[in-house]
């Protein structure tokens, strides 16, 4: 194993340096990072600054409204509607409501604003109809104020299935890009070394298992480093703008589910990449190569993508249980819907069978093809 750790560590210390792998885990973690604020940008104002001219009655109706909304509101009173349209033009005010009878805006209205305002000229209008007509608003409002329906799921799934269909597709996009960015730089540096002849000096020393299986490890600890620092940044970006508060309960198992399917998914294609990379020599060849696999790896990845609308149709549950597909279907299930304990511990136990097969096929054809240079091998000349 000290041979293995040895290659290991100079796939890390190597790749860990290069441009690439720095500037795209910065890229990455700045990316899940910005859609947790996302909502901050687009969600509207906080704040809005609001003109009265005439009766200052609206004033009571809307602060209530606001405050449960979350929305900070000041109102200053102008002496007349000319001076309320300048300060609205001048960017001032936000709006101006003049005589409880009309709403000026520079265009249109904010749409949060605008609901808040008309909500409490209701109101206040409403009262004074009723005072109109002889009624007490106190007890009119008293018998409207009906309790509302509670609202219960019929399902025996939460009631956060939105949060949990957004977090269960930044997962399927996380783990697509990693695995496909990580088995792509291990044929790379199969082909890499088999072209320039280093892996001929190199297996004067170590046995070709143990210089396969240390690429592996290393490239897949730097795409764990790589995950890591994403999971990271995204729930750090959440505590900081506040959304931790609306993410679902167990995140604690959606994160280590996401780490330990990413392993084994790892494991099972960068083997087959590995097999595959030696069986060309030139790094040009290297995309016409691996055709099958990323095909897999995509129709794996087009499964999970439909498995966040429906994790708990008869398409999402099977293949959740079927390699390569568990790799990322079973995390994304986790993460959109509860999922049983049994069918977790099945497609682990499918998944690392499945992986120690293709260890077996992938790393003879790596120790038969590694050291034939020259043109394109065919799989079945290697393995026969």
């Amino acid at each position: 194993m000290s041979d293995v750790w040895l290659v290991a560590r100079r796939e890390i210390a190597v790749r860990a340096r290069t441009k690439g792998f720095l500037i795209g885990l910065v890229v990455s973690a700045v990316l899940v990072a910005a859609l947790a604020f996302l909502p901050k940008l687009f969600g509207g104002n906080d704040s809005y600054a609001v003109g009265l001219v005439g009766s200052d009655s609206l004033r009571a109706a809307a602060l209530p409204v606001a405050t449960a909304q979350e929305v900070d509101l000041t109102f200053t009173p102008f002496r007349d509607e000319a001076a309320a349209r300048t300060a609205v033009l001048a960017g001032d005010i936000d709006a101006a409501v003049v005589n409880d009878r009309t709403l000026l805006a520079d265009g249109t209205v904010d749409r949060r604003l605008g609901v808040i305002l008309q909500a409490a000229h209701t109101d206040t209008q409403t009262q004074e109809r009723l005072r109109a007509a002889g009624l007490d608003p106190a007890k009119v409002t008293e018998a409207m104020r009906v309790p509302p329906l509670a609202e219960q799921s019929a399902s025996p799934e939460r009631g956060d299935s939105g949060v949990r269909a957004g977090i269960a597709t930044l997962v399927v996009l996380l783990l697509f890009f990693l695995l496909i960015s990580s088995v792509t730089s291990v044929a790379m540096g199969v082909v890499e070394e088999k072209g320039s002849r280093i892996v001929e000096l190199l297996l004067t020393s170590i046995r070709p298992w143990q210089l396969l299986a240390g690429k592996i490890l290393g490239l897949g600890v730097l795409g764990l480093i790589n995950l890591v620092v994403v999971i990271a940044a995204g729930l750090g970006a959440s505590l900081a703008t506040g959304l931790a508060s609306d993410l679902p309960s167990g995140m604690t198992g959606i994160v280590i589910g996401a780490v330990v399917w990413f392993l084994l998914g790892y494991a099972f294609f960068s083997v087959l990449a590995a097999g595959f990379g030696s069986l060309v020599s030139r790094q040009e060849e290297v995309s016409g190569v691996l055709t099958p696999l990323t095909t897999l790896l995509m129709a794996v990845y087009l499964v999970a993508f439909y498995a966040v609308t429906d994790p708990m149709g008869s398409l999402a549950r099977v293949l959740s249980l079927v390699p390569p597909f568990s790799s990322m279907v079973m995390p994304v299930r986790m993460a959109a819907s509860e999922v049983r304990l049994w069918e977790i511990a099945v497609a682990a136990v499918a998944m690392v069978a499945a992986v120690a097969v293709v260890l077996a096929i992938g790393a003879r054809i790596y120790r038969r093809a590694v050291l034939r240079t020259g043109a394109r091998l065919r799989i079945t000349d290697v393995l026969r």
